[in-house]
């Protein structure tokens, strides 16, 4: 995908349209919270279908638009939002409800499986992942309301320290593991420093955060009150491990899964040390940038 692509309006404006509500949620939680108080519940329920605005935009300039996808885009987001108003209604004490884990299995074949990327051009698959990221997010944090979350990116001095700690700790296992696997691949280059910020800044938004919300704020959290803090940490890792079986290959990559699921017990000791996401998603992005710069 080009710059001149990237750059094209109705590109620019469907990744605003998806960004905006993730980063309110974000940098502003007490509002979102004071929202979700106050708004109806005919508009918790019928709102999140604005989320097929993207898709629509998107669509219509490729020329590749179907109204099956807008439906989708559409219907699914408020389906979400319904199973949430149910699950906080069952589960008031938020010990985790199955309709809970029945979203969270959706969303995460949904993105694995790569079920609506047909909708989208090739090169802007994210944008999809994205979306389903904020129906997620206005499911679980505006309506169900789920607390333990931490999906806070006003990033603390604290969240570095922490992110920085489980990244150190990750690579004195992963790399002499990786190298020993034939995973790992040492590269003698220096990118400049332009892109090495920009591919850490992409891989941080557009991967680490989704991921880290996911898993973390809510899979982790939500086994955490079942299981307790060990047994989610390591379910919650191999979930994660498991979730790259397809990844840069054609068949079952088990060295891909093996290294993300130890991954994930770093990226989820980093999240629960004060349960914020910043912190593991700073882990997260830093391990995949210095993997794509010097270790692939």
């Amino acid at each position: 995908m080009n710059v001149a692509t990237l750059l094209r309006p109705s590109v620019v404006v469907a990744a605003l349209l998806v960004l905006l509500p993730l980063m309110g949620i974000a940098f502003l939680p007490e509002r979102a919270k004071a929202l979700a108080l106050a708004l109806p519940r005919f508009v918790l329920v019928g709102s999140p279908a604005l989320l097929c605005l993207p898709y629509a935009l998107i669509a219509s300039s490729f020329g590749i638009f179907h109204w099956s996808w807008l439906a989708l885009y559409a219907s699914l987001p408020m389906a979400i939002a319904v199973l949430m108003i149910q699950a906080r209604n069952s589960d008031p004490k938020q010990r985790g409800n199955w309709r809970d884990f029945v979203v969270l299995l959706v969303l995460g074949l949904a993105v694995d499986l790569r079920w609506f990327e047909p909708a989208w051009p090739v090169g802007l698959s994210a944008l999809g992942k994205m979306v389903l990221l904020d129906a997620g997010a206005f499911g679980f944090l505006v309506v169900r309301r789920l607390d333990g979350v931490g999906f806070d990116l006003r990033l603390k001095s604290s969240d570095a320290a922490i992110g920085m700690r489980e990244l150190f700790l990750y690579a004195m296992i992963a790399i002499p593991l990786g190298l020993g696997l034939g995973f790992l691949h040492i590269h003698a280059l220096w990118p400049s420093p332009l892109r090495l910020i920009g591919g850490f800044i992409f891989t941080f938004l557009f991967i680490a955060i989704p991921e880290e919300v996911f898993f973390r704020g809510w899979l982790q959290n939500l086994l955490e009150r079942r299981l307790g803090r060990t047994a989610a940490l390591l379910v919650t890792a191999i979930v994660f491990g498991i979730a790259h079986w397809n990844k840069r290959t054609a068949g079952f990559n088990w060295r891909y899964v093996l290294m993300a699921a130890a991954a994930g017990i770093f990226y989820g000791r980093a999240w629960r040390a004060q349960r914020r996401v910043g912190a593991s998603a700073l882990t997260h992005a830093s391990v995949d940038t210095l993997w794509s710069t010097w270790l692939r």
